[in-house]
C-alpha cells in the first residue's frame, strides 16, 4: 500500500489546518469479490464513521452505481445506464451534477479523514481516457490524493467467472474468442477491437459481448495511472476464503489504510457458478434471442430472459480454469513483473490452475438439447412482452409504475431502485416450481403419535422464546402433529405467562423447559443455543431444528408429515428451511385465532432481496458431524465428517459444496420451495407487531425493531395455503392439549395479557404512530425490495 495515512493524522501532502480527505477508490475487478466487500464497508459504515472514514449513500447503495453511470461517455450506454434510465446525455448530465452536489453535503457533514469509494464497474467498463478524467473532473473538488485499488485473480480462474457472468447477461459467443486472442502481443487493444457501438434496444452490449480488456493488469494500471498519477493503482489479491470469512474487515482494514478493524463481518457464501453445460445451453440460446431480436421488432425484457436460462439450467461440473492454460500462458511473465510492482499481491493469486489435456472446448448441453427448440418454445411469452410494451407506448404497464401509496412514501434513492429492479434478475416474482399453492387442497387427517425406540428421543426443536403465551400451544401442537417428537425451549424475562405455560407442558411431559433468565454474552438466544448441544434431550435425537415459535414447518410433499419429507431425500444429513414470509394479511387487531389459518398471504417464491427473505433455518440429521448449534444452522464441520455430510435445498436438490461450512440464505442457485418450507410469520397481526416491537429481538437485542422491520416482512404480494390442509391434526392435537385446564388457564391469561398490552401502546403516541405508518405502507413487492434496499443502506 502506498504511503499509509495514521489514524488522526492528514494524508501525505495536506496540512492539519486544511484537513483536506483521501479518497480510496475502488473498482473491482469483475467477479472478484467486490459485492461482498460492498456489502461488509455497508455492515460497517457506522463504525467507519467513527473512524473517520466516510462511506457515502450519495453514490449508490452498496456498490456505489450511480458514480459509475455519470462518468461514461455519453454514448456509451451500458447495461446498467439503460436499465435505469439514464440513456440521454441530458439524463446523465443531471445525474452528475446531482451526485457532485450530494457528495459535496456529505462529505461536508461528516468531514471525514479519508472517503471509500466502490463500484465494481469502474475497472471493467471505463476504457476510455475520457471517462476517467471525468471521473477525475467529479471527485477532484473533493480531494487530489486519490487513490485507486483494484482485486485480481490469476486470468484465468477470473475469466471463467467472467464469462459465465456475460452469458447469463445475454453473451452469444463462446470463449473461442477469448482464446485467439491469447497468441497476441497485446491483449488489451485487441480486446477493446472487438468493443463494437452497442445497440441497447437488441439486447448487445460490448461489456457483454466482448472479451475483457482489463485482464491485461499491467496495462490497466497504465491506463489509471495516467490520469491519476504515477503510484495512484495498488493491486491486491482476490482471496475467496478471506472475503467470505469474518476476517473481511480485516481486508478492509489493509485495503483503506484503517488503524483498527471493524467487529468482524458475518461469514457468508459466494453464489456456486452455474454448471459449464448450462453455460453452453444459455450461450447458444444467447445466440438465437440476439439474431432473432436483431431482425424482428421483438422486445426482451432482462428479467425474462433470465427466467429463460433459469429454466434451461442443469447441474453438472462449472467451467474449469485449467481448461483456459492458454490464457494462462498469455500473461505468465507479465504476471512475475505484477509482483514485483505490487507487493499486496501474492504468487498464490496469479498461480495458474494445473492444465488440463486438450484445453478447452465448449461443454456437452446434455439431453439432446437444441436451443432453437426452446427458443420456439419461449416465443409465446416473449411475443406476449413485445405486445405489453408496444400496447403501453409511453405509459408504462400498471407493474411498472408506482403505485399512490409508494408515491407518497419512497425516498428518491428507492424509486431509482424500483425503476431498475423492475426490468432486473432481482425482480421478485413466483415463477419458481409449483404453482398450486393458492388453491384450496383436501385437508389432512390426524396421524397416531410415533413410538420411539429406546434411547432415542427422535425428532427435537430447540426454541428460544420471551413473552409468545398465546402462540405456543398452536406452534407446539402443530410440530407435534406432523412428526416432531420433542421439544427443549429457553425463556428469558417473560411477564406474560410464556415461562409458566411452558412449565406446565414441561411438567405435563410434552416439552422440556429451561429458565434462559440469567443469560450472559451478546444474547439470550446464543446462550441458550451454546448450552443446548449438551441436554440429553439434544444428544439423543436424530433430528434437530432450532427454530421461533413464528416459524412453522411446512411440508409441501406426500401426506405434509415429517416422515414423507425425509422419505423424499433419504441421503440428506442436513434439510435448507428456507423462510417463506408471511404478512399481516391485512388483520390490525390481535386476536386468540390459529396464526397458521389467519395470515396466508406472503413473498412471492423469487425474491433475492432483502436478503432476509431468503434466510434459511436447518434440520439436521444428528451424526456428531457438527458440535455448535447456532441461529440457521449447525457450525464447526468436523475434518472427519468433511465428506459426510449432504445439504439439500427445500426441493431436494444437493446444495452440499454452497453450505456445509458457512452461509444461512438462499442464493438465485439453491432457492427451492417444492418439498419444504419454512413459514416465518415475523409479524402476525399489526397489534401483534407493536408487541414485538416494545419486546425487542432474541438475537440481535441491541437492533430496535421498527418500521424498516416492517417493510421488509409485510408481504402479501401472494397467496400460499399449503400449510392449511394441517388444520384438522392441529385442530385435534390443540384440543387434546387444552383439555387440561392449567394448560388452559395460562393461555388464557396470556392472550389476556397482550391484548391489555396492545391497548396501553395504543395510548402511546410512539407506538400509535408507528402502528398507523405500518398500516398505510401497503407496497407492491417490487417497491418493498425497493424500499428494503435503500434501507440497508442507512444501517
Amino acid at each position: 500500500m502506498v504511503g499509509p495515512a495514521q489514524r488522526g493524522q492528514a494524508p501525505q501532502g495536506q496540512t492539519d489546518g486544511e484537513r483536506l480527505i483521501r479518497i480510496y477508490l475502488h473498482i473491482g475487478l469483475a467477479t472478484m469479490g467486490a459485492a461482498r466487500l460492498q456489502d461488509v464497508l455497508a455492515d460497517s459504515r457506522v463504525q467507519l464513521a467513527q473512524m473517520g472514514y466516510l462511506v457515502p449513500r450519495a453514490a449508490g447503495g452498496g456498490n456505489h452505481t450511480r458514480l459509475f453511470m455519470a462518468v461514461t461517455d455519453p454514448g456509451h450506454v451500458d447495461p446498467m445506464r439503460f436499465r435505469r434510465g439514464y440513456v440521454t446525455a441530458e439524463r446523465q448530465a443531471a445525474l452528475r451534477d446531482d451526485l457532485a452536489a450530494a457528495l459535496a453535503r456529505e462529505v461536508a457533514a461528516a468531514k471525514p479523514k479519508a472517503l471509500i469509494l466502490s463500484a465494481s464497474q469502474l475497472g471493467p467498463s471505463l476504457a476510455r481516457r475520457s471517462e476517467l478524467e471525468r471521473l477525475k473532473a467529479l471527485l477532484s473538488p473533493l480531494s487530489d490524493d486519490i487513490r485507486i485499488l483494484a482485486h485480481v485473480d490469476e486470468q484465468a480462474r477470473a475469466l471463467t467467472r467472467h464469462y459465465a457472468q456475460q452469458v447469463l447477461g445475454g453473451r452469444g459467443t463462446a470463449l473461442d474468442l477469448e482464446l485467439g486472442l491469447a497468441g497476441g502481443q497485446n491483449w488489451w487493444d485487441d480486446a477493446l477491437s472487438h468493443w463494437h457501438a452497442g445497440d441497447p434496444g437488441k439486447g448487445r452490449f460490448p461489456e457483454v459481448q466482448a472479451p475483457a480488456f482489463w485482464l491485461d493488469y499491467q496495462r490497466l494500471v497504465t491506463h489509471w495511472e495516467d490520469v491519476f498519477g504515477a503510484g495512484s493503482v495498488t493491486l491486491r489479491p482476490y482471496d475467496e476464503g478471506r472475503f467470505y470469512g469474518p476476517d473481511a474487515t480485516g481486508e478492509l482494514r489493509d485495503m483503506f489504510d484503517i488503524g483498527e478493524t471493524p467487529d468482524p463481518a458475518q461469514p457468508a457464501s459466494p453464489d456456486a457458478p452455474p454448471s459449464a453445460a448450462s453455460l453452453a445451453r444459455a450461450r447458444q440460446l444467447n445466440d438465437l434471442i440476439l439474431r432473432l431480436l436483431a431482425r424482428t421488432d421483438r422486445v426482451l425484457p432482462r428479467q425474462l430472459w433470465r427466467r429463460f436460462h433459469a429454466e434451461i439450467a442443469v447441474d453438472g461440473d462449472p467451467l474449469d480454469p485449467g481448461d483456459l492454460s492458454a490464457i494462462a500462458r498469455a500473461f505468465g511473465t507479465q504476471n512475475k513483473a505484477l509482483l514485483a510492482a505490487h507487493p499486496a499481491l501474492t504468487p498464490e493469486c496469479l498461480q495458474p490452475d494445473r492444465a488440463t489435456p486438450g484445453g478447452w472446448s465448449e461443454a456437452d448441453p446434455g439431453h439432446g438439447y437444441r436451443a432453437s427448440q426452446y427458443l420456439l418454445a419461449f416465443l409465446p411469452r416473449i411475443d406476449k412482452a413485445t405486445r405489453e410494451a408496444q400496447a403501453g407506448g409511453d405509459a408504462p404497464p400498471a407493474q411498472d409504475r408506482l403505485s399512490p401509496a409508494a408515491r407518497a412514501i419512497l425516498p428518491p434513492l428507492a424509486v431509482e431502485n424500483f425503476h431498475r429492479l423492475k426490468a432486473g434478475t432481482l425482480c421478485p416474482h413466483n415463477d419458481l416450481g409449483r404453482t398450486d399453492e393458492d388453491a384450496p387442497a383436501p385437508p389432512y387427517e390426524p396421524l397416531p403419535p410415533r413410538s420411539l425406540p429406546d434411547g432415542s428421543t427422535g425428532r427435537v426443536i430447540v426454541g428460544c422464546m420471551k413473552n409468545e403465551a398465546p402462540y405456543i400451544l398452536e406452534w407446539v401442537a402443530y410440530h407435534r402433529a406432523i412428526g416432531i417428537d420433542n421439544f427443549l425451549i429457553y425463556t428469558n424475562d417473560c411477564s406474560d405467562g410464556t415461562a409458566e405455560l411452558l412449565r406446565r407442558l414441561d411438567a405435563m411431559g410434552i416439552v422440556q423447559h429451561r429458565d434462559n433468565d440469567g443469560w450472559k454474552g451478546r444474547s439470550p438466544q446464543q446462550h441458550a443455543l451454546s448450552l443446548a448441544m449438551d441436554e440429553a434431550v439434544v444428544r439423543d435425537a436424530d433430528w434437530i431444528a432450532h427454530i421461533d415459535v413464528d416459524e412453522f414447518i411446512n411440508v409441501r410433499c406426500g401426506n405434509g408429515t415429517l416422515d414423507d419429507l425425509l422419505a423424499a431425500v433419504p441421503d440428506a444429513t442436513n434439510i435448507a428451511m428456507t423462510w417463506r414470509l408471511f404478512g399481516h394479511n391485512g388483520v390490525a387487531r390481535f386476536g386468540d385465532r390459529f396464526v397458521i389459518d389467519q395470515f396466508d398471504s406472503c413473498a412471492p417464491k423469487y425474491c433475492p432481496k432483502p436478503h432476509t427473505v431468503w434466510g434459511f433455518k436447518t434440520l439436521f440429521r444428528n451424526t456428531g458431524a457438527y458440535s455448535r448449534l447456532s441461529c440457521h444452522r449447525p457450525n464447526n464441520l468436523s475434518q472427519v465428517f468433511e465428506n459426510k455430510v449432504k445439504w439439500v435445498n427445500g426441493s431436494g436438490r444437493d446444495m452440499t459444496r454452497e453450505a456445509a461450512r458457512q452461509g444461512w440464505r438462499s442464493s438465485r442457485r439453491t432457492i427451492g420451495y417444492d418439498l419444504l418450507q419454512l413459514n416465518h410469520y415475523a409479524l402476525r397481526s399489526a397489534e401483534s407487531f407493536l408487541i414485538k416491537r416494545q419486546r425487542g429481538r432474541a438475537l440481535h437485542v441491541d437492533r430496535a425493531i421498527g418500521l424498516n422491520y416492517w417493510v421488509r416482512m409485510d408481504w402479501g404480494d401472494v397467496r400460499d395455503l399449503t400449510i392449511k390442509r394441517n388444520i384438522p391434526r392441529l385442530r385435534a392435537e390443540y384440543d387434546r392439549l387444552m383439555a387440561d385446564k392449567a394448560l388452559a388457564g395460562w393461555h388464557a391469561k396470556g392472550v389476556e395479557w397482550h391484548r391489555a398490552t396492545a391497548e396501553k401502546l395504543h395510548a402511546m403516541p410512539e407506538f400509535e404512530e408507528l402502528y398507523q405508518q405500518a398500516l398505510r405502507m401497503n407496497l407492491t413487492g417490487v417497491e418493498r425490495v425497493a424500499y428494503a434496499m435503500t434501507l440497508d443502506t442507512k444501517n
